[in-house]
C-alpha cells in the first residue's frame, strides 16, 4: 500500500474508532486473523499461511477461497501463488479451504460508494480505502462484485512468496549453502552445486520459523503463469463427471427432502394438511418450517410429488398483485430530480426551462423483474448429530453460512463444517442464504442423518431474490450537427441493498444513497457541461438481490440506448459521437474504438 493509503485508513478509522463508530479501530483492520489451517494440520505437514500447504511427501496444497462457478477463479487465484511459489500449476492441489474470516474480502465493498469507477478523487479514494477496510473488520469471505482477482493479487502472491522464502531458508543448512545462493525449481531447491531437495524435505521446520518483515515479489517480466493462458484447473473434473456439486452430494443414510414455500413471497403460512401426502409411498414426514414445509422422503422424485398433496393456506403478500400495479408505483418516484443526485454537473434544470421544444427529446425505458435461473437448482445438504452441524452447499459467502447456521442452533460457529461445493451458477442468487437455512431446519427432523433439500425448478423461480423491475426516464437538449448540451436522467427501482440488509445476509442496518440503481448510467464517463442522474429507492417488498452487473444490467441499456437517441436527432455518428463525450478518459475511447472494429461498424 502507498504511504497514502495508509494515512488515509489511520486516521479515518482511527477517528471513527474515538468517535465510538469502530470501536475495534485501526488496531483490528491491521491485525492478522488466526490461521484456519491449523486447526487440522497432519504430522509432518508445514502449513505457512492461510493459503499454502506442503506435506512431506511433496503434496503441495493451494487454498483459493472463493467460490468456483465457471468463472475459473481456482484457476486464477491458484496461479498467483504457484508464480510465487515456483511450482507448476498442474503439480499442485486446490482446496476451497474451511469457511473464516481470514479471507476476507476486501475489494468486494470498496467499490460501494456513490462514485464512479473513474474517480480518483480524494474523496472517492479516501471512501474506497474505508469502506474496503470494513470487509476485514465484519469478515466478510465472500465470492461477488468481480472482486476475487483483484482483492487476492497482492495478497496471495505475498502467501507464495513468503512460503518460497521460509523454505530456503530452511533448505539452507541441509544443503550447505546461504539462502541467497539457492534457487527454486517446480517445487525443488536447488544448490549451486547441483544438489536437491523437494520442498517437502524441509516444509514442517520451514513454516515454523520466524517470518521475514519483507517479501520480494516477481517482476512481471519474470512471470510463468501469470498474464499467459492456462487450462482450468477444475474442467478435468467436470467433463469425466468427478467433480461434486451441491446437488451431487450422496452420503451414506442420507434422506431426501423438498420445500413448498408461500408463492406470495414474504406471507406467512395459515395452516397445512399433510394426511394425502403422508400416505404415499416413501414419504417419511412433513414439517412446518416457518413460511412453508418440507416433505422428508426415501429420494427427492417422491418428495417432489409429495409436496404437491399437501394443502396449504397461505397468507397474501404486502406488495401490489400484478406486474401493472408494480411499475404504477415505481413510476411514481421516476420524475426529474427525484431520489439522490448521483451525478450532479451545471445546471440542468434552468437549461431545460430554457430550451426550444424542438431541441428537447424524451424517452421512457422500462425493464422487468428477472430471476437468476441458475442451471444447478437450489439445494443443500445438512447433518445435525452429536450437537455438530455439517452443511454441504453451493454458496457464495461461507462465514455468513456458518454464522447463520451457529445461531438458528445456538452452537459456537467452530461447531458449524461447512463444506463449499462447486456452484452450477450463482450470479448473486448464491449471496442469499435462504436455501441453505432451509436445510438445516429440515436437518432437525432428519434423526442424526444428512438430509438433502432440494428445491424444484418451479419453486427455484418463484423465491428468488430478483433483480429489480425498474424504468428510466431520460431527457435531452441537442442541437442538429451539435453534441448533446444536457442530458438529465432519473432512474426508479427498488433497492437492493435495503433489501439485502433486511434479509440475513447482514445485521447490519443500510442507509444512504444506493448506488446499484444508478450504476451505469451517472458514472459513464461522457463529457456533457450539464449532466444529472438520480436514482430513486421505491419500497415494493419484494426481495431483491444482486444479479450479474447489477444495475449496469438494465442502465446499460436505459443510459446507452438514449446516448443512441441523441446522436439519431443530432445527425451524428454514436460511435464518433461517444469518442468526442470521452476524450478525457483515453481508456474509454480505446475500449469503443475496439468494439467498434469488432463488430464491422459502419
Amino acid at each position: 500500500m502507498t504511504v497514502g493509503k495508509i494515512a488515509r485508513r489511520t486516521f479515518l478509522i482511527g477517528s471513527a474508532a474515538i468517535a465510538g463508530g469502530l470501536a475495534v479501530g485501526y488496531y483490528l483492520y491491521r491485525r492478522p486473523y488466526d490461521n484456519p489451517l491449523l486447526r487440522d494440520a497432519k504430522a509432518g505437514e508445514g502449513v505457512f499461511n492461510p493459503y499454502v500447504k506442503i506435506g512431506p511427501d511433496n503434496r503441495i496444497v493451494i487454498i483459493v477461497p472463493r467460490s468456483e462457478m465457471g468463472q475459473g477463479v481456482q484457476t486464477t487465484l491458484a496461479a498467483l501463488v504457484a508464480e510465487e511459489l515456483d511450482v507448476p500449476l498442474k503439480g499442485v492441489e486446490i482446496e476451497h479451504g474451511p469457511a473464516s474470516w481470514a479471507y476476507y474480502n476486501e475489494a468486494v465493498l470498496a467499490d460501494g460508494g456513490p462514485f464512479a469507477k473513474f474517480d480518483t478523487g480524494f474523496v472517492a479514494e479516501t471512501a474506497r480505502d474505508v469502506i474496503g477496510a470494513a470487509g476485514k473488520i465484519l469478515g466478510f469471505q465472500v465470492t461477488g462484485g468481480s472482486s476475487s482477482a483483484v482483492d487476492a493479487f497482492t495478497k496471495m502472491r505475498e502467501a507464495g512468496a513468503l512460503a518460497r522464502t521460509l523454505l530456503l531458508e530452511s533448505a539452507s543448512g541441509m544443503l550447505g549453502h546461504p539462502a541467497q545462493a539457492l534457487k527454486t525449481v517446480d517445487g525443488r531447491i536447488v544448490s549451486p552445486d547441483g544438489s536437491s531437495l523437494p520442498y517437502g524435505a524441509v516444509a514442517e521446520k520451514a513454516a515454523k520459523l520466524p517470518l521475514p518483515a519483507h517479501v520480494e515479489l516477481k517482476k512481471h517480466t519474470e512471470w510463468r503463469y501469470l498474464g499467459k493462458p492456462q487450462d482450468r484447473t477444475d474442467i478435468p473434473a467436470k467433463v469425466t463427471g468427478k467433480a461434486q456439486f451441491g446437488i451431487d452430494i450422496d452420503l451414506p443414510g442420507m434422506v431426501y427432502a423438498t420445500v413448498r414455500m408461500n408463492p406470495h413471497l414474504g406471507g406467512a403460512m395459515k395452516s397445512f394438511d399433510a394426511s394425502d401426502a403422508m400416505k404415499m409411498r416413501g414419504v417419511e414426514s412433513v414439517a412446518s418450517i416457518g413460511n412453508g414445509v418440507a416433505v422428508i422422503a426415501d429420494n427427492s422424485w417422491r418428495a417432489f410429488k409429495a409436496a404437491d398433496a399437501v394443502k396449504i393456506e397461505w397468507a397474501p403478500a404486502g406488495y401490489p398483485k400484478s406486474t401493472d400495479e408494480m411499475f404504477a408505483a415505481i413510476a411514481k418516484r421516476a420524475g426529474y430530480g427525484e431520489g439522490f443526485a448521483f451525478r450532479n454537473d451545471g445546471d440542468v434544470r434552468e437549461l431545460f426551462k430554457a430550451a426550444r421544444p424542438e431541441d428537447v427529446i424524451e424517452a421512457e425505458y422500462r425493464a422487468p423483474f428477472l430471476a437468476h435461473a441458475c442451471m444447478e437448482p437450489m439445494n443443500a445438504t445438512a447433518q445435525w448429530k452429536d450437537g455438530r452441524l455439517d452443511i454441504w452447499a453451493p454458496t457464495q459467502v461461507p462465514t455468513l453460512v456458518q454464522s447463520l447456521a451457529a445461531s438458528e442452533f445456538g452452537i459456537r460457529a467452530q461447531d458449524v463444517n461447512l463444506h463449499v461445493t462447486f456452484l452450477g451458477g450463482g450470479f448473486g442468487r448464491r449471496l442469499e442464504t435462504d436455501y441453505a437455512l432451509y436445510a438445516m431446519r429440515v436437518a432437525k427432523f432428519a434423526g442424526g442423518r444428512p438430509v438433502k433439500v432440494t428445491w424444484t425448478r418451479e419453486e427455484d423461480m418463484q423465491h428468488d431474490a430478483y433483480r429489480p423491475a425498474a424504468i428510466g426516464r431520460f431527457r435531452g437538449i441537442v442541437q442538429k450537427g451539435g453534441l448533446p448540451v444536457a442530458l438529465d436522467a432519473n432512474i426508479a427501482a427498488p433497492s437492493v441493498m435495503k433489501s439485502i440488509t433486511g434479509r440475513a445476509w447482514t445485521s447490519l442496518p443500510f442507509a444512504g444513497p444506493d448506488k446499484t440503481i444508478a450504476e451505469g448510467s451517472f458514472d459513464q464517463p461522457y463529457d456533457i457541461s450539464n449532466y444529472r442522474v438520480c436514482g430513486a429507492a421505491v419500497d415494493l417488498s419484494v426481495p431483491v438481490s444482486f444479479w450479474r452487473s447489477v444495475g449496469n444490467s438494465y442502465n446499460g441499456f436505459f443510459h446507452e440506448t438514449f446516448l443512441d437517441e441523441l446522436a439519431h436527432k443530432s445527425g451524428i455518428d454514436p460511435v464518433e459521437m461517444r469518442l468526442k463525450l470521452m476524450a478525457k478518459w483515453p481508456a474509454a475511447i480505446k475500449v469503443v474504438e475496439e468494439a467498434a472494429r469488432m463488430s464491422g461498424w459502419g
